[in-house]
């Protein structure tokens, strides 16, 4: 199969390329990226002569059609991301996220494409005062970023349904680890950061906050997995983490101290702690798609990787 990865030079992307690349089941990946965040370096690892290369906007039917042309799958990770910084950044935020799904969508349903996998986010939650939310939950979006991946949500149903191509929403818990194309503003590699550099690690609220989290090679194994396999995941939406992976987040703060060293950890009482979402993945279990990385280990390598000048690149 050929499959199109929007926003495949950010930090999902930069492992997940790779990964379809050297897939049996893959002929060709088209990664169309705006390179507004992502680099092409992160893709220097995974560039054959079957990887190419579209720069353009999701928004642009036109740029959209020409990368999509000819695939069978569409992988649409391109979004506008970090969630609290979106709160400034409103309009910009549902015109990429939510309308440029969209175009992708009615782009998929106009070329006839088999299967769209989306990326959206166990973040729709919002600030959850129940445990074990599942898909059957009403999702309680706080910040443009969650609103927008709900909203994409909505489209991907209702353009699945008028297209007819397979859908698959997958509603990561948050991302963490070593990738090419490795982001600063998550929590645990921010945290892992400060501690290696000798700054306290910032907590904001009490840290009582929940947050399912995933290593970011597992994100990528699981789009790949929806992407081959649709078969296997028969509905809309999913939740895409480990039931066992659900922490606090001081006791991620916790956790880093035992791996990293002795680490201040500074709270800010004054600071909105952000959302707070303790998650089942009891649907996910019905595939036969599981995580391979728990967060101890995530961290344990992000140490490693971070403090190994040769670790070139951070996935290897």
């Amino acid at each position: 199969m050929n499959v199109l990865v929007t926003g495949g030079c950010g930090y999902i992307g930069s492992a997940l390329v790779g990964l379809l690349d050297r897939n049996d089941r893959t002929d060709r990946v088209v990664v169309l990226d705006d390179l507004s965040t992502g680099s092409p370096r992160t893709l220097l690892s995974s560039l054959t002569g079957s990887v190419d290369f579209v720069r353009g906007d999701v928004r642009d039917a036109e740029t959209v059609e020409h990368a999509m042309d000819g695939c069978d799958v569409v992988i649409h990770l391109a979004a506008i991301t970090g969630a609290e910084s979106t709160h400034d950044r409103r309009e910009e935020t549902l015109s990429i996220n939510r309308d440029g799904t969209e175009t992708v969508l009615e782009t998929a349903g106009k070329l006839g494409v088999d299967n769209v996998v989306l990326a959206s986010s166990c973040n729709v939650y919002g600030r959850a005062t129940g445990m074990e939310l599942d898909e059957t939950t009403d999702p309680e979006p706080i910040n443009p970023y969650a609103e927008s991946k709900l909203a994409a949500e909505q489209l991907l149903s209702t353009l699945g349904n008028r297209f007819g191509f397979d859908r698959t929403a997958l509603r990561m818990a948050t991302n963490y680890g070593a990738a090419p194309g490795v982001r600063f503003n998550l929590v645990v590699n921010r945290f892992v950061f400060q501690a290696l550099t000798d700054r306290a690690l910032t907590v904001y609220g009490d840290g009582s906050n929940w947050r399912p989290f995933i290593h970011v090679c597992d994100a990528a194994r699981a789009y790949a997995h929806a992407a081959i396999h649709p078969d296997e995941w028969t509905h809309t939406v999913y939740n895409v983490g480990n039931d066992t992976e659900n922490y606090r987040i001081r006791d991620v703060a916790a956790l880093i101290d035992e791996e990293a060293g002795a680490v201040d950890v500074a709270y800010r009482a004054d600071e909105h702690p952000g959302p707070s979402y303790h998650v089942s993945f009891d649907r996910l279990a019905e595939t036969d798609f599981t995580t391979d990385w728990t967060l101890r280990e995530g961290i344990q390598d992000l140490i490693r990787k971070f403090t190994d000048i040769q670790a070139q690149p951070l996935l290897q």
